[in-house]
C-alpha cells in the first residue's frame, strides 16, 4: 500500500511550504513508522520529534494530522494523503518540531 504525506515544512521566520513524499506501507505501521521512513530513504533532513518507550508514553511525536491534533505513533498509515504541520500555538523549531517546555522551564547556559 502506498500513503502520501504532505509535511509542513520550515522553520521560524520562514515562509512554510508543504512538501509531498510517497510512502510505502503496511496495515498497522503508524505516521511515525512512515516519517522515520522517510528520514532514511527520501529526506534526512526531515525534522519531528519522538521518544518512545510504549506508544503515548512520552507524548513527544504530537503534531496536527489531518488537522486534529494527535500522537504520529498511534494515528495509522492510511491510503492516500495524509496531511502533518506542527502543533498550532507553540514555538516552531523546525518542520514538525515545536518547543514543547514553557519558557519559564527550559535550561538555559549560563555563564559561571
Amino acid at each position: 500500500m502506498k500513503a502520501t504525506l504532505q509535511i509542513q515544512r520550515g522553520g521560524p521566520g520562514d515562509a512554510p511550504r508543504v512538501e509531498s513524499f510517497e510512502v510505502s506501507f503496511e496495515a498497522g505501521q503508524s505516521v511515525l513508522d512512515g516519517l522515520r521512513a522517510l528520514r532514511l530513504s527520501a529526506d534526512p533532513t526531515l525534522a519531528f520529534r519522538y521518544s518512545c518507550i510504549n506508544a503515548n508514553a512520552c507524548k513527544e511525536c504530537m503534531m496536527l494530522i489531518d488537522g486534529d491534533v494527535d500522537y504520529a505513533c498511534t494515528v495509522r498509515l492510511k491510503e492516500g494523503m495524509t496531511a502533518l504541520a506542527p502543533l498550532p500555538k507553540k514555538a516552531l523549531v523546525r518542520d514538525l518540531v515545536t518547543e514543547i517546555a514553557p519558557p519559564d522551564e527550559r535550561l538555559h547556559g549560563r555563564a559561571g
